[in-house]
C-alpha cells in the first residue's frame, strides 16, 4: 500500500471517530447526585484523584441515555473542568484503563478471558462460540446488530472456573462453546441468566466429587 492510500485510510477512520463522538455532554441528576459523595472522599488540593470515579460516572450514564457504555472526548473535557485538570491528564486516565471504553461499544460487552488458566480450560472455544453467535469476525469488533462487542481481556481473578465469560459487570465461569451460545441467544432475548458457575458448581468449590475430608474417623 502506498504512502498516499494509508494516508486516505487513516483520514477515513479519523472521520469515523469524529462522527462518533457527541457535540455536548452534560452529567444528568442522577450523576450529579452521586458527585458530591464522590468529591468528598479526597482533600481539595488531591481532587484530580476522583478522575477513575468520575470517568466510571460517565460511562455509567451513556449506558443509560444511550445503551452503549463508553466515555466521549467532550465527556472528558467536562470532568477535567470539573476537577480542575488540564484535559490531556483527564485523556491518559481515560486511554490508559482497559475499564473505559473510549468508542461506542455494543448494548452487551462480552470480555472474553484469555490468559493462560482460562485458555488451558477452553476459552478459545467460548471465543469461538462468541463470534458463531453475534457474527462477529474479531476481537474488537461490534455485531451488526449493534448488540455485542468481543473483546479479548486479561486475567479476571476468577482462574479456578476457567474458562471465564465477563458481560458487562457479570462473571460467567465454567464455560464451554455450547453453554456460551446459549447465554448469548438469552442475552438477545433480553434475558439476564444468573452470573456464576454455569455449571451449577458452588462459588470455588471442587467440581464433581469431594476431593478432600470433611470428617476425621475417631473424632
Amino acid at each position: 500500500m502506498s504512502g498516499g492510500e494509508n494516508g486516505g485510510a487513516t483520514h477515513a477512520v479519523d472521520e469515523a471517530e469524529r462522527r462518533e463522538q457527541p457535540a455536548h455532554f452534560a452529567f444528568d441528576e442522577e450523576s450529579e447526585r452521586r458527585i458530591p459523595d464522590i468529591l468528598a472522599r479526597y482533600p481539595e488540593a488531591k481532587r484530580a484523584s476522583a478522575v477513575i470515579p468520575l470517568l466510571w460516572l460517565v460511562q455509567d450514564q451513556m449506558r443509560r441515555q444511550t445503551g452503549s457504555a463508553w466515555v466521549p472526548k467532550v465527556a472528558m473535557d467536562v470532568v477535567a473542568a470539573r476537577l480542575g485538570m488540564a484535559p490531556i491528564r483527564v485523556y491518559e486516565v481515560a486511554t490508559f484503563y482497559f475499564m473505559f471504553n473510549t468508542r461506542p461499544i455494543g448494548r452487551y460487552h462480552l470480555q472474553v478471558c484469555g490468559t493462560t488458566p482460562c485458555m488451558l480450560r477452553g476459552s478459545e472455544e467460548v471465543a469461538r462460540a462468541c463470534r458463531d453467535a453475534t457474527g462477529i469476525k474479531a476481537y474488537g469488533e461490534t455485531s451488526a446488530d449493534g448488540m455485542f462487542t468481543l473483546t479479548e481481556v486479561e486475567c479476571l481473578g476468577a482462574c479456578v472456573n476457567a474458562p471465564v465469560l465477563q458481560v458487562d459487570l457479570d462473571y460467567y465461569e465454567d464455560l464451554d462453546y455450547e453453554s456460551t451460545v446459549r447465554l448469548i441467544e438469552s442475552l438477545r432475548r433480553g434475558e439476564r441468566p444468573k452470573p456464576g458457575s454455569v455449571t451449577g458448581r458452588q462459588a470455588s468449590a471442587p467440581a464433581g466429587e469431594r476431593t478432600t475430608l470433611l470428617d476425621v474417623p475417631g473424632e
